[in-house]
């Protein structure tokens, strides 16, 4: 995909910051969602993806596969958030979902340069606790890069847990080279792409070792790099609770509707579990 127009990311940010406002007050998603397609700009695509994501939603119970079928325009980063907030397992709510989404596509709208986009990112998937692996995979497709920053975001994501993020950081930065050449190495081989500034890699050598959250902060505080909603503990409200026992809801009986198609189609076959075992007499009953 193509990166989107500005206009196209300032109504998203507008959107997923509605929805997340509303949800707060213990509005229904599906109402929500009504309610904000008739405020976005209608002059974006944004009002057709919202009825397809409220379609969507409505049959399925949840967004993230129309988001996946939407892909020329939310990024896979944004579908791979909304797929985080979904499953189950995760600790990732929705709140905390809409307001990353929201703080994505307010920045995107600046067309901020990759590595601001690359820390932005990243930062979310550390405080957030997301899956590293499939947040990289995520943000390889994203538009913002280009090949060489594809390469080495597929690097990052072989070596993340093994070599600290600083490291990785410092040797891809202009304060790396510098460094190296200063020193006349002999036989000196430098990094294939240089991806971030001289003042990143400074700051990246610095934070070595230590956790990624104080290399985020340091480079909030120094150059102003955009900040991401942390994720907070806090008690469901009783709308909430609902909303989301409603949606699992609707995932289940699409489940079950799924079921009930097979068996008209085609039967469920019981044979398969008498394979080790007799048969039960005919006629008997369960």
């Amino acid at each position: 995909m193509k990166p989107l127009s500005r206009e196209e990311y300032v109504e998203q940010g507008f959107f997923f910051a509605t929805v997340a406002n509303r949800l707060e007050r213990g509005e229904s998603l599906q109402d929500v969602m009504v309610h904000v397609r008739e405020e976005v700009l209608a002059t974006t695509h944004l009002p057709m993806a919202i009825d397809y994501l409220r379609a969507e939603l409505n049959h399925r119970g949840a967004m993230g596969p129309a988001m996946r079928r939407l892909g020329h325009y939310f990024t896979p980063f944004q579908t791979f958030l909304v797929e985080s907030a979904e499953d189950e397992r995760s600790r990732f709510g929705l709140l905390t979902c809409l307001n990353a989404l929201r703080y994505d596509a307010e920045l995107r709208a600046k067309s901020p340069p990759p590595a601001t986009q690359f820390f932005y990112q990243f930062e979310t998937l550390s405080r957030c606790r997301l899956d590293y692996q499939n947040g990289l995979l995520a943000m390889g497709g994203d538009p913002s890069y280009d090949e060489a920053w594809r390469q080495w975001l597929s690097l990052v994501r072989r070596q993340v847990g093994l070599i600290d993020l600083a490291d990785l950081v410092y040797v891809a930065s202009e304060h790396y080279v510098d460094v190296q050449q200063r020193r006349g190495v002999e036989d000196l081989k430098l990094p294939e792409h240089v991806l971030f500034g001289t003042k990143e890699g400074r700051i990246a050598l610095a934070n070595r070792r230590k956790d990624p959250v104080f290399l985020f902060e340091a480079l909030q505080r120094q150059l102003g790099y955009p900040k991401v909603p942390k994720l907070e503990a806090r008690t469901e409200n009783a709308g909430e609770q609902l909303q989301r026992l409603s949606r699992r809801l609707e995932r289940i009986e699409f489940r079950l509707k799924l079921l009930e198609d097979e068996q008209r189609s085609s039967g469920i076959d019981l044979s398969q579990f008498y394979q080790n075992r007799k048969r039960p007499p005919q006629g008997e009953s369960d």
